[in-house]
Protein backbone atom coordinates (compact mmCIF):
# COMPACT_ATOMS: atom_id res chain seq x y z
CA UNK A 1 0.00 0.00 0.00
CA UNK A 2 1.28 3.54 -0.58
CA UNK A 3 2.29 5.87 1.97
CA UNK A 4 -0.38 8.75 0.96
CA UNK A 5 -3.22 5.94 1.20
CA UNK A 6 -2.11 5.39 4.84
CA UNK A 7 -1.93 9.10 5.82
CA UNK A 8 -5.29 9.80 4.57
CA UNK A 9 -6.69 11.03 8.23
CA UNK A 10 -3.77 12.51 9.79
CA UNK A 11 -1.90 15.56 9.98
CA UNK A 12 1.73 15.02 9.23
CA UNK A 13 5.08 16.74 8.13
CA UNK A 14 6.78 15.61 5.26
CA UNK A 15 10.47 15.24 6.61
CA UNK A 16 12.08 13.93 3.96
CA UNK A 17 11.15 11.01 1.03
CA UNK A 18 8.33 10.59 -1.28
CA UNK A 19 4.53 10.08 -0.31
CA UNK A 20 4.15 7.39 -2.80
CA UNK A 21 6.69 4.83 -1.01
CA UNK A 22 5.41 1.62 -0.92
CA UNK A 23 5.13 0.55 2.55
CA UNK A 24 4.64 -3.29 3.01
CA UNK A 25 4.13 -3.71 6.81
CA UNK A 26 4.13 -1.44 9.76
CA UNK A 27 6.22 -2.19 12.58
CA UNK A 28 6.73 -0.91 16.49
CA UNK A 29 9.18 -3.23 17.50
CA UNK A 30 12.73 -2.65 15.84
CA UNK A 31 13.72 -6.35 15.73
CA UNK A 32 10.79 -7.46 13.66
CA UNK A 33 11.38 -5.12 10.86
CA UNK A 34 11.59 -6.59 7.07
CA UNK A 35 12.43 -4.81 3.58
CA UNK A 36 9.85 -2.09 3.09
CA UNK A 37 8.12 -1.62 6.06
CA UNK A 38 7.07 1.28 8.55
CA UNK A 39 8.56 1.48 11.28
CA UNK A 40 6.77 3.34 14.20
CA UNK A 41 9.08 5.33 16.74
CA UNK A 42 7.95 5.08 20.21
CA UNK A 43 8.70 7.39 23.15
CA UNK A 44 8.33 5.08 25.88
CA UNK A 45 8.91 4.87 29.18
CA UNK A 46 11.72 2.50 29.65
CA UNK A 47 13.16 3.79 26.32
CA UNK A 48 13.06 5.41 22.98
CA UNK A 49 12.84 3.34 19.92
CA UNK A 50 13.68 6.81 17.99
CA UNK A 51 17.14 5.70 18.91
CA UNK A 52 16.84 2.63 16.61
CA UNK A 53 16.19 4.66 13.23
CA UNK A 54 19.78 3.72 12.35
CA UNK A 55 19.19 -0.22 12.74
CA UNK A 56 15.99 -0.51 11.39
CA UNK A 57 16.84 1.39 8.03
CA UNK A 58 19.80 -1.00 7.67
CA UNK A 59 17.21 -3.63 7.55
CA UNK A 60 15.19 -2.18 4.79
CA UNK A 61 12.54 0.13 7.01
CA UNK A 62 11.22 2.27 3.74
CA UNK A 63 9.72 4.50 5.86
CA UNK A 64 10.11 6.23 9.35
CA UNK A 65 7.35 7.63 11.62
CA UNK A 66 8.82 10.14 14.27
CA UNK A 67 7.38 11.90 17.10
CA UNK A 68 10.52 14.35 17.43
CA UNK A 69 13.32 15.21 15.40
CA UNK A 70 16.28 12.70 14.75
CA UNK A 71 19.51 13.87 15.22
CA UNK A 72 21.10 15.57 11.82
CA UNK A 73 23.69 13.26 11.60
CA UNK A 74 21.41 10.24 11.85
CA UNK A 75 18.92 12.14 9.46
CA UNK A 76 21.86 12.34 6.75
CA UNK A 77 22.52 9.00 6.84
CA UNK A 78 19.29 7.82 5.78
CA UNK A 79 18.79 9.79 2.23
CA UNK A 80 17.17 6.65 0.81
CA UNK A 81 14.24 6.26 4.03
CA UNK A 82 11.13 8.32 4.04
CA UNK A 83 10.84 10.21 7.00
CA UNK A 84 7.21 11.53 8.32
CA UNK A 85 6.56 13.65 11.47
CA UNK A 86 3.66 13.36 14.03
CA UNK A 87 2.64 15.06 16.99
CA UNK A 88 2.24 11.66 18.65
CA UNK A 89 2.98 8.48 16.94
CA UNK A 90 1.34 6.09 19.19
CA UNK A 91 -2.01 7.91 17.66
CA UNK A 92 -0.64 7.85 14.24
CA UNK A 93 0.00 4.14 14.31
CA UNK A 94 -3.46 3.51 15.10
CA UNK A 95 -4.57 5.34 11.93
CA UNK A 96 -1.68 4.23 10.13
CA UNK A 97 -2.75 0.46 10.68
CA UNK A 98 -6.40 0.93 10.97
CA UNK A 99 -5.94 2.42 7.18
CA UNK A 100 -3.40 -0.46 6.56
CA UNK A 101 -6.24 -3.62 7.19
CA UNK A 102 -8.57 -1.79 5.57
CA UNK A 103 -10.61 0.05 8.53
CA UNK A 104 -12.46 -3.28 9.73
CA UNK A 105 -14.35 -2.04 12.52
CA UNK A 106 -16.51 -0.27 9.95
CA UNK A 107 -17.74 -3.81 9.02
CA UNK A 108 -18.94 -5.01 12.63
CA UNK A 109 -21.09 -3.84 15.22
CA UNK A 110 -18.63 -3.11 17.78
CA UNK A 111 -19.19 -2.88 21.50
CA UNK A 112 -16.45 -1.73 23.95
CA UNK A 113 -16.73 -2.07 27.70
CA UNK A 114 -14.69 -0.40 30.21
CA UNK A 115 -14.81 -0.54 33.69
CA UNK A 116 -13.13 -1.62 37.19
CA UNK A 117 -14.35 -5.15 37.12
CA UNK A 118 -16.81 -7.15 35.38
CA UNK A 119 -15.46 -6.23 31.90
CA UNK A 120 -14.45 -10.05 30.98
CA UNK A 121 -17.73 -11.35 32.42
CA UNK A 122 -19.61 -8.74 30.54
CA UNK A 123 -17.97 -9.49 27.30
CA UNK A 124 -18.80 -12.83 27.57
CA UNK A 125 -22.35 -12.46 28.53
CA UNK A 126 -22.76 -10.02 25.82
CA UNK A 127 -21.39 -12.67 23.46
CA UNK A 128 -23.43 -15.63 24.22
CA UNK A 129 -26.56 -13.12 23.70
CA UNK A 130 -25.77 -12.29 20.32
CA UNK A 131 -24.88 -15.43 19.46
CA UNK A 132 -28.38 -16.76 21.02
CA UNK A 133 -29.68 -14.09 18.15
CA UNK A 134 -28.17 -15.62 15.21
CA UNK A 135 -25.13 -13.10 15.13
CA UNK A 136 -21.10 -14.14 14.07
CA UNK A 137 -19.22 -12.88 17.45
CA UNK A 138 -15.44 -12.36 17.87
CA UNK A 139 -14.41 -11.06 21.36
CA UNK A 140 -11.17 -9.59 22.25
CA UNK A 141 -9.99 -8.97 26.30
CA UNK A 142 -8.36 -10.68 29.23
CA UNK A 143 -9.15 -14.56 28.18
CA UNK A 144 -8.06 -13.67 25.02
CA UNK A 145 -9.30 -13.46 21.21
CA UNK A 146 -12.41 -15.69 20.36
CA UNK A 147 -13.81 -16.10 17.25
CA UNK A 148 -15.90 -19.29 15.45
CA UNK A 149 -13.44 -22.18 15.90
CA UNK A 150 -10.50 -20.27 16.82
CA UNK A 151 -8.95 -18.86 20.30
CA UNK A 152 -5.91 -17.41 21.46
CA UNK A 153 -4.31 -15.67 24.12
CA UNK A 154 -3.07 -11.92 24.17
CA UNK A 155 -0.51 -10.45 26.56
CA UNK A 156 -2.60 -6.94 26.97
CA UNK A 157 -6.55 -7.28 27.82
CA UNK A 158 -6.36 -4.29 24.84
CA UNK A 159 -3.84 -5.23 22.73
CA UNK A 160 -1.58 -2.52 20.97
CA UNK A 161 -2.58 -0.48 18.03
CA UNK A 162 -1.42 -2.76 15.14
CA UNK A 163 -2.25 -5.74 16.52
CA UNK A 164 -5.55 -4.69 17.60
CA UNK A 165 -6.51 -3.98 13.85
CA UNK A 166 -4.46 -6.90 12.66
CA UNK A 167 -7.22 -8.87 15.15
CA UNK A 168 -10.25 -7.17 13.99
CA UNK A 169 -9.24 -8.08 10.25
CA UNK A 170 -9.15 -11.38 11.43
CA UNK A 171 -12.72 -11.15 12.56
CA UNK A 172 -14.36 -9.22 9.76
CA UNK A 173 -12.64 -11.58 7.28
CA UNK A 174 -14.12 -14.78 9.26
CA UNK A 175 -17.30 -13.81 9.14
CA UNK A 176 -18.18 -11.71 12.01
CA UNK A 177 -20.66 -9.42 11.78
CA UNK A 178 -20.02 -8.09 15.77
CA UNK A 179 -17.25 -7.75 17.68
CA UNK A 180 -17.17 -7.40 21.93
CA UNK A 181 -14.36 -6.10 23.37
CA UNK A 182 -12.89 -4.60 26.65
CA UNK A 183 -11.96 -1.76 26.67
CA UNK A 184 -9.25 -0.95 29.40
CA UNK A 185 -7.99 2.71 30.66
CA UNK A 186 -4.46 2.37 29.54
CA UNK A 187 -6.02 1.45 26.20
CA UNK A 188 -8.05 3.96 25.55
CA UNK A 189 -5.02 6.74 27.26
CA UNK A 190 -2.55 5.18 24.50
CA UNK A 191 -4.38 5.23 21.76
CA UNK A 192 -4.61 1.65 21.17
CA UNK A 193 -8.55 1.94 20.18
CA UNK A 194 -8.00 5.51 18.02
CA UNK A 195 -9.62 4.93 15.06
CA UNK A 196 -12.68 2.67 16.40
CA UNK A 197 -15.63 4.45 16.90
CA UNK A 198 -18.24 2.01 18.75
CA UNK A 199 -21.88 1.46 18.32
CA UNK A 200 -22.19 0.77 21.79
CA UNK A 201 -19.56 1.65 25.08
CA UNK A 202 -20.40 -0.20 28.33
CA UNK A 203 -19.78 0.83 31.66
CA UNK A 204 -19.72 -1.50 34.83
CA UNK A 205 -18.65 -0.08 37.99
CA UNK A 206 -14.87 1.86 39.27
CA UNK A 207 -12.41 0.99 42.00
CA UNK A 208 -9.31 2.37 42.32
CA UNK A 209 -7.35 0.54 40.37
CA UNK A 210 -3.87 0.95 37.92
CA UNK A 211 -2.79 4.42 39.68
CA UNK A 212 1.06 4.51 40.13
CA UNK A 213 3.92 4.84 38.40
CA UNK A 214 3.96 3.40 34.41
CA UNK A 215 0.34 3.82 34.76
CA UNK A 216 -2.20 6.39 36.36
CA UNK A 217 -1.38 9.51 37.69
CA UNK A 218 -4.73 9.43 40.54
CA UNK A 219 -8.22 8.22 40.88
CA UNK A 220 -9.13 11.23 38.84
CA UNK A 221 -6.87 10.60 36.20
CA UNK A 222 -7.89 7.10 35.70
CA UNK A 223 -11.75 8.21 35.94
CA UNK A 224 -11.47 10.54 32.66
CA UNK A 225 -9.79 8.28 30.81
CA UNK A 226 -12.70 5.62 31.09
CA UNK A 227 -14.67 8.21 30.30
CA UNK A 228 -13.19 9.08 27.33
CA UNK A 229 -15.38 5.95 25.70
CA UNK A 230 -18.33 7.63 26.08
CA UNK A 231 -17.23 10.32 23.74
CA UNK A 232 -16.00 7.20 21.06
CA UNK A 233 -19.88 5.55 21.17
CA UNK A 234 -23.24 5.83 19.74
CA UNK A 235 -24.97 4.73 22.92
CA UNK A 236 -23.29 4.31 26.53
CA UNK A 237 -25.18 1.66 28.76
CA UNK A 238 -24.21 2.46 32.41
CA UNK A 239 -24.65 1.77 35.72
CA UNK A 240 -26.42 4.03 37.72
CA UNK A 241 -25.67 3.02 40.72
CA UNK A 242 -21.71 3.36 40.77
CA UNK A 243 -20.94 6.77 42.56
CA UNK A 244 -18.63 7.28 40.36
CA UNK A 245 -20.73 7.43 37.12
CA UNK A 246 -21.93 11.17 36.98
CA UNK A 247 -18.20 12.79 36.90
CA UNK A 248 -16.77 9.47 34.82
CA UNK A 249 -19.72 10.99 31.49
CA UNK A 250 -18.43 13.91 31.92
CA UNK A 251 -18.13 15.11 28.29
CA UNK A 252 -19.88 12.59 27.12
CA UNK A 253 -21.52 12.79 23.35
CA UNK A 254 -23.39 9.84 23.01
CA UNK A 255 -27.49 8.98 24.31
CA UNK A 256 -26.78 7.09 27.25
CA UNK A 257 -29.60 3.94 28.45
CA UNK A 258 -29.11 3.18 32.25
CA UNK A 259 -29.18 0.24 34.76
CA UNK A 260 -29.42 -0.75 38.27
CA UNK A 261 -31.18 -1.85 41.43
CA UNK A 262 -30.97 1.49 43.53
CA UNK A 263 -30.42 4.74 41.23
CA UNK A 264 -34.12 6.40 41.62
CA UNK A 265 -34.32 6.70 37.66
CA UNK A 266 -32.88 3.61 35.05
CA UNK A 267 -33.89 2.36 32.14
CA UNK A 268 -33.19 -1.07 33.01
CA UNK A 269 -33.99 -2.12 37.05
CA UNK A 270 -33.33 -5.27 39.04
CA UNK A 271 -35.35 -6.57 41.95
CA UNK A 272 -33.37 -5.98 45.40
CA UNK A 273 -34.77 -9.33 46.21
CA UNK A 274 -33.07 -12.06 44.28
CA UNK A 275 -33.52 -16.60 44.16
CA UNK A 276 -30.64 -18.63 44.65
CA UNK A 277 -29.78 -21.28 41.74
CA UNK A 278 -27.83 -24.09 42.17
CA UNK A 279 -27.51 -27.61 40.86
CA UNK A 280 -25.15 -29.70 39.08
CA UNK A 281 -25.59 -27.99 36.41
CA UNK A 282 -25.65 -24.40 37.63
CA UNK A 283 -24.81 -21.95 40.56
CA UNK A 284 -26.70 -18.91 39.20
CA UNK A 285 -29.22 -16.46 40.30
CA UNK A 286 -33.06 -15.30 38.98
CA UNK A 287 -33.56 -11.65 39.44
CA UNK A 288 -37.19 -9.22 38.37
CA UNK A 289 -36.20 -7.32 35.69
CA UNK A 290 -38.29 -3.72 34.98
CA UNK A 291 -37.98 -2.14 31.79
CA UNK A 292 -38.67 1.46 30.48
CA UNK A 293 -41.97 0.90 29.79
CA UNK A 294 -42.78 -0.81 33.56
CA UNK A 295 -42.80 -4.45 31.80
CA UNK A 296 -41.43 -6.85 34.43
CA UNK A 297 -40.30 -10.18 33.69
CA UNK A 298 -38.11 -12.99 35.31
CA UNK A 299 -34.47 -13.28 34.21
CA UNK A 300 -31.87 -16.18 35.23
CA UNK A 301 -28.40 -16.15 35.10
CA UNK A 302 -26.23 -18.92 35.07
CA UNK A 303 -23.15 -17.16 37.18
CA UNK A 304 -23.61 -16.41 41.09
CA UNK A 305 -23.78 -13.82 43.29
CA UNK A 306 -25.22 -9.44 43.14
CA UNK A 307 -21.95 -8.79 40.70
CA UNK A 308 -23.65 -11.21 38.03
CA UNK A 309 -26.99 -9.29 38.20
CA UNK A 310 -24.78 -5.88 37.55
CA UNK A 311 -23.49 -7.82 34.38
CA UNK A 312 -26.69 -9.15 33.43
CA UNK A 313 -28.22 -5.59 33.57
CA UNK A 314 -25.53 -4.05 31.21
CA UNK A 315 -26.05 -6.78 28.65
CA UNK A 316 -29.88 -6.62 28.77
CA UNK A 317 -29.06 -2.97 28.63
CA UNK A 318 -26.96 -3.79 25.07
CA UNK A 319 -29.30 -6.38 23.64
CA UNK A 320 -32.10 -3.91 23.75
CA UNK A 321 -30.37 -1.35 22.12
CA UNK A 322 -28.99 -3.39 19.57
CA UNK A 323 -32.75 -4.16 19.30
CA UNK A 324 -32.26 -7.80 20.54
CA UNK A 325 -36.07 -10.05 21.08
CA UNK A 326 -36.21 -11.34 24.91
CA UNK A 327 -35.72 -14.64 23.87
CA UNK A 328 -32.00 -15.06 22.88
CA UNK A 329 -31.56 -12.57 25.99
CA UNK A 330 -32.54 -14.76 28.56
CA UNK A 331 -30.72 -17.35 26.68
CA UNK A 332 -27.32 -16.40 26.23
CA UNK A 333 -27.73 -15.07 29.93
CA UNK A 334 -28.42 -18.80 31.49
CA UNK A 335 -25.88 -20.36 29.32
CA UNK A 336 -23.15 -17.97 29.33
CA UNK A 337 -19.88 -19.17 30.61
CA UNK A 338 -16.85 -17.32 31.71
CA UNK A 339 -13.42 -19.06 31.59
CA UNK A 340 -12.36 -19.48 35.08
CA UNK A 341 -14.44 -16.75 36.47
CA UNK A 342 -16.76 -18.72 38.82
CA UNK A 343 -16.95 -21.22 37.24
CA UNK A 344 -18.62 -24.83 37.85
CA UNK A 345 -16.97 -28.05 36.88
CA UNK A 346 -20.37 -30.29 37.12
CA UNK A 347 -18.87 -33.62 38.14
CA UNK A 348 -21.30 -34.38 41.25
CA UNK A 349 -24.84 -34.33 42.53
CA UNK A 350 -23.04 -34.68 46.19
CA UNK A 351 -21.18 -31.51 45.85
CA UNK A 352 -19.96 -28.53 43.92
CA UNK A 353 -16.92 -27.54 42.82
CA UNK A 354 -15.47 -24.38 40.65
CA UNK A 355 -12.21 -22.67 39.93
CA UNK A 356 -12.11 -18.93 39.69
CA UNK A 357 -8.96 -16.74 38.95
CA UNK A 358 -9.59 -14.54 42.33
CA UNK A 359 -6.10 -14.06 43.45
CA UNK A 360 -6.13 -11.18 45.88
CA UNK A 361 -7.77 -10.51 49.06
CA UNK A 362 -10.23 -8.58 47.89
CA UNK A 363 -11.54 -10.54 44.85
CA UNK A 364 -11.44 -13.51 47.47
CA UNK A 365 -13.56 -11.94 49.86
CA UNK A 366 -16.18 -10.78 47.41
CA UNK A 367 -15.89 -14.36 45.85
CA UNK A 368 -16.52 -15.97 49.49
CA UNK A 369 -19.27 -13.92 50.86
CA UNK A 370 -20.76 -14.82 47.42
CA UNK A 371 -20.79 -18.29 47.56
CA UNK A 372 -21.91 -18.07 51.50
CA UNK A 373 -25.16 -16.97 50.48
CA UNK A 374 -25.78 -20.34 48.81
CA UNK A 375 -25.76 -21.80 52.66
CA UNK A 376 -23.23 -25.00 51.83
CA UNK A 377 -22.51 -27.67 54.07
CA UNK A 378 -18.80 -26.53 54.34
CA UNK A 379 -17.54 -24.14 51.93
CA UNK A 380 -13.75 -25.08 51.26
CA UNK A 381 -11.37 -23.20 49.51
CA UNK A 382 -8.15 -24.55 47.45
CA UNK A 383 -5.45 -21.79 47.09
CA UNK A 384 -2.08 -20.47 46.93
CA UNK A 385 -0.41 -17.51 46.43
CA UNK A 386 2.32 -16.90 43.56
CA UNK A 387 5.83 -16.69 44.16
CA UNK A 388 8.16 -13.53 43.86
CA UNK A 389 4.86 -11.18 44.13
CA UNK A 390 3.82 -9.26 47.18
CA UNK A 391 3.79 -10.85 50.72
CA UNK A 392 1.07 -8.95 51.66
CA UNK A 393 -1.04 -11.01 49.39
CA UNK A 394 -0.50 -13.86 51.11
CA UNK A 395 -1.42 -12.50 54.15
CA UNK A 396 -4.38 -10.96 53.38
CA UNK A 397 -5.73 -14.66 51.33
CA UNK A 398 -4.66 -16.46 54.27
CA UNK A 399 -6.68 -13.88 56.87
CA UNK A 400 -9.67 -13.75 54.71
CA UNK A 401 -9.97 -17.92 53.80
CA UNK A 402 -9.51 -18.30 57.67
CA UNK A 403 -12.33 -15.97 58.56
CA UNK A 404 -14.58 -16.71 55.64
CA UNK A 405 -14.31 -20.25 54.68
CA UNK A 406 -14.65 -23.39 56.80
CA UNK A 407 -11.89 -25.49 55.77
CA UNK A 408 -8.91 -24.23 53.46
CA UNK A 409 -6.51 -26.34 51.69
CA UNK A 410 -2.99 -24.71 51.20
CA UNK A 411 -1.36 -25.29 47.86
CA UNK A 412 1.01 -23.78 45.24
CA UNK A 413 0.10 -21.50 42.83
CA UNK A 414 2.88 -20.36 40.03
CA UNK A 415 5.23 -20.27 42.96
CA UNK A 416 8.26 -19.30 40.40
CA UNK A 417 11.48 -19.03 42.02
CA UNK A 418 10.23 -19.34 45.76
CA UNK A 419 9.52 -22.56 47.79
CA UNK A 420 5.74 -23.67 47.86
CA UNK A 421 6.31 -24.40 51.73
CA UNK A 422 7.65 -20.91 52.18
CA UNK A 423 4.58 -18.92 50.85
CA UNK A 424 2.20 -21.31 52.57
CA UNK A 425 4.20 -19.76 56.33
CA UNK A 426 2.93 -16.59 54.32
CA UNK A 427 0.02 -17.37 54.03
CA UNK A 428 -0.80 -19.66 57.43
CA UNK A 429 0.46 -16.20 58.96
CA UNK A 430 -2.09 -14.16 57.35
CA UNK A 431 -4.87 -17.55 58.32
CA UNK A 432 -3.20 -16.92 62.49
CA UNK A 433 -4.67 -13.47 62.34
CA UNK A 434 -7.68 -13.88 60.64
CA UNK A 435 -8.90 -16.92 63.04
CA UNK A 436 -6.23 -18.90 65.04
CA UNK A 437 -8.77 -22.00 65.19
CA UNK A 438 -9.23 -21.75 61.29
CA UNK A 439 -9.07 -25.25 59.59
CA UNK A 440 -7.07 -26.47 57.07
CA UNK A 441 -4.28 -28.85 55.46
CA UNK A 442 -1.20 -28.01 53.70
CA UNK A 443 -0.72 -30.14 50.37
CA UNK A 444 1.95 -28.46 48.40
CA UNK A 445 1.51 -30.33 44.86
CA UNK A 446 -1.64 -28.42 43.28
CA UNK A 447 -2.66 -31.70 41.14
CA UNK A 448 -2.48 -33.56 44.68
CA UNK A 449 -4.33 -30.60 46.10
CA UNK A 450 -7.29 -31.36 43.61
CA UNK A 451 -7.26 -34.91 44.11
CA UNK A 452 -7.94 -34.62 48.11
CA UNK A 453 -10.79 -31.62 47.59
CA UNK A 454 -12.91 -34.04 45.53
CA UNK A 455 -11.74 -37.17 47.61
CA UNK A 456 -12.95 -35.85 50.85
CA UNK A 457 -16.09 -33.52 49.42
CA UNK A 458 -18.98 -33.89 52.03
CA UNK A 459 -22.70 -33.97 50.68
CA UNK A 460 -23.49 -29.92 49.86
CA UNK A 461 -20.22 -29.07 50.47
CA UNK A 462 -18.98 -26.22 48.24
CA UNK A 463 -15.74 -26.12 46.75
CA UNK A 464 -14.26 -23.14 45.00
CA UNK A 465 -10.58 -23.59 43.72
CA UNK A 466 -9.12 -20.07 43.32
CA UNK A 467 -5.72 -18.09 41.77
CA UNK A 468 -4.99 -20.13 38.61
CA UNK A 469 -8.99 -19.71 36.97
CA UNK A 470 -8.07 -19.61 32.82
CA UNK A 471 -4.63 -20.07 33.01
CA UNK A 472 -3.26 -23.07 31.23
CA UNK A 473 0.15 -23.56 33.25
CA UNK A 474 1.75 -23.81 36.09
CA UNK A 475 5.33 -21.98 36.86
CA UNK A 476 7.74 -23.66 38.90
CA UNK A 477 11.43 -22.51 39.17
CA UNK A 478 10.46 -20.37 35.93
CA UNK A 479 9.33 -23.31 33.87
CA UNK A 480 6.07 -23.34 32.74
CA UNK A 481 4.57 -26.37 32.03
CA UNK A 482 0.76 -27.42 31.03
CA UNK A 483 -1.83 -27.77 33.93
CA UNK A 484 -5.76 -27.48 32.99
CA UNK A 485 -7.26 -27.45 36.47
CA UNK A 486 -10.65 -27.62 34.56
CA UNK A 487 -9.84 -31.24 32.87
CA UNK A 488 -7.60 -32.09 35.43
CA UNK A 489 -10.75 -32.26 37.71
CA UNK A 490 -13.04 -33.80 35.16
CA UNK A 491 -10.34 -36.62 34.05
CA UNK A 492 -9.89 -37.09 38.05
CA UNK A 493 -13.54 -37.52 38.56
CA UNK A 494 -14.02 -39.69 35.38
CA UNK A 495 -11.39 -42.26 36.85
CA UNK A 496 -12.50 -42.12 40.53
CA UNK A 497 -16.05 -42.93 39.58
CA UNK A 498 -17.40 -39.61 41.70
CA UNK A 499 -21.18 -39.54 41.62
Amino acid sequence: MLLKQLLKNLDYTLVQGCLNTEVTDIYYDSRKVTPGGLFVCIVGTQRDSHDYAADVAAKGAAVLAIQHDLPAEVLAALPDVTVVKFESTRYAMALLSTAYFGRPALEMTMVGVTGTKGKTTTTHMIKAVLEAAGHKVGMVGTNGVYYPGHHYDLNNTTPESYELQKILRQLADAGCDACVMEVSSQGIMMDRVAGIHYKVGVFTNLYPDHIGPGEHSSFEEYRSWKGKLFQRCDIGVVNADDPNTEALLEGHTCKLVTYGIHAPKVDYRASEQYRLLRNKEMLGVEFALTEPDGHTLDVQVGMPGLFSIYNALATIGVGKVLGLADAPIHEGLKKALVKGRVELVPISHKFTILIDYAHNEAATESLIETLREYNPNRLVVVFGCGGNRSKLRRYGMGEVCAKLADFSILTEDNNRFEKVEDIIADIKTGMAKGNPDAKYVEIPDRLDALHYAIDHAQEGDLIAVIGKGHEAYRDREGVKTPFLERELIEEYAAETGVE
